[in-house]
């Protein structure tokens, strides 16, 4: 990478700023001041500081979140508030996006990452990633609609979902469905073609990734290195 590019990655300041720190010596490569903005650095085999810190530098970071209510899934907007807002600067300087998109109003499990493999993998339907979430209805589910979920069921625009999984909780208006797509506002639109409708959302895992009961909404965390490994690892 660059001189000057690997300075901007990792926030130290515009175009200008950071031909001002080269010039100054302030990144050192192997020992030796680095003063060309186009000189190729490896920070894989090189020892690499600026000013005097040494540097470990990633390409890709990946961000396990508990989106709460109220943001949207998106990496800006001009009114409202999105789920990239949350982070830390020496985070959003990745600048990673949301992996399958949550409403709005929608709650639960979200990745963000700027490895568009890993989103492509999680989000392509022909990979088969699971998204589980857990529903609270308005009425209980009947048989009756169970049976035509796990069928699969004809939307408002006439496309027939693939076959859901059901599972019930204790409560009798709370169930966790998966599904495999990831249709615009898809199980409340599923719900509604089953004569209810969804009052609560929230998703509790994608692929292998299971969200961790310790994060409150709005807070996030790096995944760990097994959550990564077994993400990665998913059938393509």
């Amino acid at each position: 990478m660059r001189a000057d590019k690997l300075l901007s990655h990792l926030g130290y300041g515009s175009r200008k700023e950071v031909k001002k720190f080269l010039k100054q010596g302030a990144l050192k490569v192997n020992g030796e001041a680095v003063k060309d903005g186009k000189a190729q650095v490896d920070t894989d085999v090189q020892e690499v500081e600026v000013f005097g810190e040494p540097v470990v530098y990633r390409d890709y970071i990946y961000l396990m979140m508990h989106k709460p209510a109220g943001l949207i899934s998106a990496t800006e907007d001009e009114n409202e508030e999105t789920v990239v807002d949350l982070l830390e600067p020496e985070d959003a300087l990745f600048e990673p996006f949301p992996v399958g998109r949550l409403d709005k109003d929608t709650t639960g499990l979200l990745l963000l990452t700027n490895d568009g493999k890993l989103a492509h993998r999680l989000t392509s339907p022909k990979h088969k990633a699971d998204k589980e979430y857990v529903v609270t209805l308005a009425e209980p589910l009947s048989d009756s609609a169970v049976q035509q979920l796990e069928a699969g069921v004809t939307l408002d625009d006439g496309y027939t979902t693939k076959p859901a999984r059901i599972a019930a909780t204790d409560a009798a208006s709370v169930v966790f469905i998966t599904i495999q797509e990831g249709k615009y506002h898809q199980i409340k639109r599923m719900m509604a073609a089953v004569g209810n409708r969804v009052k609560e959302l929230e998703r509790v895992r994608m692929g292998t990734l299971i969200l961790d009961e310790d994060l409150n909404p709005g807070e996030y965390r790096e995944l760990t290195e097994v959550e990564l490994n077994q993400l990665s690892g998913e059938k393509t």
